[in-house]
């Protein structure tokens, strides 16, 4: 019984170092790491994506750090062009005024008496401003600030000479001399009138037909 009883342990023994040996042989070099490789990228592939995200995140401050100099340096370079402009401005303007003086200076300086003295009577002249300021506020029914007082004197002055010179002008085609009379002073202001230089103070705009 014993001996037939061998067979079958050698062969259990056989069989059992078979099956110990056959995964063993059978198995490549490898085979038993998939699982651990299999459940090792996800770990791996979080921490590229978490490893991308902290560059990422890091580079927004950076990011808004970069716009804000741009747009500060824009705004200071914005600045300094005003101001060049304006002191080149400036600089024009005071060019213009010492041109204009020094023309002017040239044009006194070459007058004869009799237009030195005409000269002076024209810088002399001048409408009250009292009279002006209440003929301001009888038209408009309002109070009226001492600038509009002298841009109105300014501009009634301006008309004023405009009227003479016309009156000049029908004096010397009349073949008359002066000084100036009534009739030549109602001819230049009907003068003007027909070249639409004066406006007509009887016209009535017609609302309603």
């Amino acid at each position: 019984m014993e001996e037939a009883g061998e067979p079958s342990r050698e062969e259990s023994v056989g069989s059992g170092s078979t099956q110990e040996t056959f995964p063993a042989a059978s198995s490549p070099p490898g085979v038993g790491a998939v699982p651990t490789a299999s459940e090792e990228p996800p770990a791996a592939a979080e921490k590229t994506e978490g490893e991308a995200a902290e560059p990422d995140g890091g580079s927004e401050p950076k990011a808004d750090l970069s716009t804000e100099t741009e747009d500060s340096t824009l705004q200071t370079s914005a600045a300094k062009k005003i101001k060049i402009e304006i002191k080149e401005k400036k600089e024009k303007k005071q060019k213009v005024d010492e041109d204009e003086i020094q023309k002017m200076q040239i044009l006194v300086s070459s007058f004869s008496e009799e237009q030195l003295n005409r000269y002076e009577m024209y810088r002399r002249s001048a409408f009250p401003k009292a009279a002006i300021k209440r003929l301001v506020q009888s038209i408009t029914g309002t109070s009226v600030s001492q600038n509009v007082v002298i841009a109105m004197s300014g501009i009634s002055k301006v008309f004023a000479g405009e009227v003479v010179e016309e009156a000049l002008d029908v004096c010397e085609k009349w073949g008359e001399l002066p000084p100036l009379q009534p009739k030549h002073m109602r001819e230049a202001v009907r003068r003007l009138k027909s070249r639409g230089q004066i406006p007509n103070s009887k016209y009535k705009k017609i609302t309603f037909h």
